[in-house]
């Protein structure tokens, strides 16, 4: 279902340093997100920990990172070693997760798409409306699958390409290439349509389903201008998704 990510963790890490992921990628997903003061937080496909830990900063009672990567877990254990937050990292793949708790938000920074199919789109949908608490909230960030293919070159400039050798059809792969310090490294998510998402989202009883469009943060416009990002909004390669329990 997954890239293979224990290959490319030390990779994958460095490219969160891009100017996209501040301004845009974490300024979409910490708006969404709200105030976290209090909250218990579960991060699926948490990485090395990049977003954990500043969950952890912002506010939040309880962190609990997964991921089924051994190589990325590792990275966040470490860091959590060396600077001790209070952080549980866990090694598990969310299609076997079941119920490991209640939080008052499941977090996702990219994980939807990398279900292949509706399938394992449902067993995903079905373990993180299990870990939340009733009125609990789950926000990520996911491929936009409104993109249209022939713009996806257009990302470029900030560091990384989408690319399909198919039309898109429920599971075609779409490889995300990225160039990082002069290192290019790729991996694959998958194509389902929007109603898909939307469909199966409410079909495990998310009561409300809202997509927000990224927008960049005024220390990006101004470290960069608006027409450097005026590309990204236009034909944004991702999208953010607020579900509620």
């Amino acid at each position: 279902m997954t890239a293979n990510y224990d290959s490319i963790a030390q990779q994958y890490k460095k490219s969160k340093e891009l100017p996209f992921r501040l301004h845009i990628e974490a300024y979409t997903l910490f708006n969404l997100l709200g105030d976290l003061g209090g909250k218990s937080l579960l991060d699926l496909a948490c990485g090395e920990g990049f977003y954990t830990r500043q969950f952890k900063q912002k506010g939040a009672a309880r962190v609990v990172g997964v991921d089924n990567s051994d190589k990325m877990i590792e990275l966040a254990r470490h860091e959590e070693a060396s600077q001790p937050q209070e952080i549980e990292y866990i090694v598990g793949d969310v299609l076997e997760l079941g119920e490991i708790g209640s939080f008052d938000l499941v977090v996702a920074a990219y994980l939807l798409n990398y279900a292949q199919t509706k399938e394992q789109l449902l067993k995903m949908c079905q373990s993180i409306f299990a870990n939340l608490k009733p009125g609990g909230r789950f926000v990520t960030l996911n491929n936009n699958s409104e993109q249209p293919p022939a713009s996806y070159p257009i990302t470029e400039k900030y560091g990384f390409i989408k690319s399909v050798h198919e039309p898109l059809t429920e599971g075609t792969p779409i490889k995300y290439t990225f160039k990082v310090d002069g290192e290019k490294f790729s991996f694959d998510n998958y194509y389902l349509s929007q109603a898909t998402y939307e469909s199966t989202l409410r079909s495990v009883g998310f009561k409300q389903v809202r997509w927000q469009k990224p927008t960049v943060s005024p220390d990006g416009v101004r470290q960069e201008s608006q027409e450097f990002w005026q590309d990204f909004l236009n034909y944004a390669p991702m999208v953010g998704i607020e579900c509620v329990k």
